[in-house]
């Protein structure tokens, strides 16, 4: 990441007296907080289909944004330029917007501070060793031909293989109203293969993928073979996979990928600006006991490489680990600077936003459960009949209710202890709550899921997830 702010002032052709007039700007109507983000990101994307370069291209969004909190009220408007009459028409918008009444004192409100204040020398969780935007695409394109290879040698049942490669580099700044100026540059690079396989007049799908906060020194044949043995892995299983009989039963998740039903019944549900709006189930449960003792969740943007860290997050607050359950107790809140405002306490590093046309809101990043002691044997063997699953699709999450229904993508009956056949077509259905009530072994296995997980929010965001296998009492599975 380059360290010079005078790298990105020069990129978005603007400076710091410039930026401090346009905060000023922003509160010329009254406000107690404004804040301005600067976003450069260069995308390119290849398609190869069944041996055949099908696409490719690149494209650079370019532009800055403004927004003025007054209040309960927001406002916000942006500019695809960095041209100043632009930004301060963006601006003197954002204040309209957010106008606040006659006689409020302009810009005097320390609620949305940030203690502590920035750090001195600024983290860097994603060191990119290349970069993507000096790689011509044309060089890529023999590694993906080779995964495709390697896919089609592994097992012959694949009629039809896709290859893609999506890579981007954002630049981005910010500043704000209490004279923060904080920057960063995200790089990201996702490798992802799709097959169809045939076996008599069966049919079966799988995708993969990887991908991180890197450059193209991320590819390689390590990848390439990983892929290539994922997306094969299990296919048999699943040409042999039948309904099973429904109803409730233990489930034990297995770890990695099953992490996504964390993140959609659990992780969304710790947002703030759903419980400061009373709509979370878990809007009253501050300092309670939610589950287990020994069991903790946490939301973490620092790990190295990991698709959702942040330096930064889209508010210039520094990324940080959160625990939002420690021990079994809630314990935090996912925040942004108007949650943590509102409830008193420290940003967490959450206020994150699809790009500079939008303003930013609680979002999670890389949501995982911290792992236990149990061990995966000991969970499968010590139930009588169950279900053990490990990819989940198609989620669905009431956030008020707490209530989830998830298709599983590939699991096993458990019976008498053993794996015995593999399952498919089944729903998983619960209640976030109760299911974190209901987890009775957490496995010493924690992974984090590095596939491309994307969370939409009215506006979409990179993240990732985890988990070590774990179990749960009773769920209701959907089946024959």
């Amino acid at each position: 990441m380059p360290s010079d702010k005078n790298h990105y002032l020069n990129l978005f052709r603007t400076g710091e007296e410039t930026l401090r007039s346009l905060a000023a700007k922003c509160l010329e109507r009254g406000g107690d907080y404004s804040d301005l983000y600067f976003e450069n990101t260069f995308y390119s994307g290849l398609m190869l289909r069944d041996g055949i370069v099908s696409s490719g291209g690149f494209h650079v969004d370019y532009g800055a944004g403004m927004r003025v909190l007054s209040g309960e009220k927001t406002g916000y408007a942006y500019s695809e330029s960095t041209d100043l009459k632009a930004m301060t028409e963006a601006a003197t918008a954002a204040a309209q917007i957010a106008q606040a009444p006659a006689g409020a004192v302009s810009g005097r409100s320390a609620r949305y501070s940030t203690p502590p204040r920035l750090p001195e020398v600024f983290p860097d969780f994603y060191p990119a060793a290349q970069d993507w935007t000096a790689s011509q695409a044309d060089a890529f394109v023999p590694l993906m031909e080779r995964l495709q290879s390697r896919v089609a040698e592994l097992d012959p049942r694949a009629i039809k293989i896709s290859v893609s490669l999506d890579s981007s580099v954002s630049d981005v700044m910010m500043y704000n109203s209490l004279g923060e100026l904080t920057f960063d540059t995200r790089p990201m690079g996702t490798l992802a293969v799709s097959a169809v396989f045939k076996d008599g007049d069966r049919i079966e799908n799988n995708s993969v993928s990887r991908s991180y906060r890197m450059g193209p020194e991320m590819l390689g044949d390590g990848l390439v073979e990983e892929l290539a043995a994922l997306v094969v892995d299990g296919i048999g299983d699943r040409f042999e996979a039948r309904r099973p009989k429904g109803g409730q039963m233990p489930v034990v998740m297995g770890a990695g990928a099953s992490g996504i039903l964390l993140h959609e019944a659990m992780g969304h549900a710790f947002e703030a600006d759903f419980n400061r709006k009373g709509q979370s189930v878990f809007s009253d449960k501050m300092g309670t006991k939610v589950c287990g003792s020994g069991i903790s969740i946490v939301d973490d943007g620092t790990l190295t490489a990991n698709r959702g860290s942040v330096n930064f997050d889209d508010e210039g607050v520094p990324g940080q680990k959160t625990y939002m359950v420690r021990d079994g107790i809630l314990t935090s809140y996912l925040h942004d600077r108007i949650s943590a405002g509102f409830y008193g306490v420290t940003p967490t590093g959450n206020g994150r936003r699809e790009s500079f046309r939008y303003a930013p809101i609680p979002r999670m990043r890389a949501t995982y459960m911290e792992p236990g002691t149990a061990a995966r044997e000991d969970m499968i063997a010590s139930v009588k009949k169950g279900i053990y699953v490990d990819r989940f699709s198609n989620g669905q999450v009431q956030i008020g209710e707490g209530d989830f229904t998830f298709f599983v993508k590939s699991g096993w009956l458990i019976e008498n202890g053993r794996l015995t056949r593999p399952v498919k077509d089944v729903n998983i259905i619960g209640n976030g709550p109760q299911a974190l009530a209901d987890i009775v072994a957490v496995g010493n296995d924690l992974k984090i899921d590095e596939g491309a997980w994307t969370c939409g929010k009215g506006q979409s965001c990179p993240v990732s997830c985890g988990i070590p296998t774990v179990m749960i009492k009773k769920l209701t599975v959907g089946g024959e």
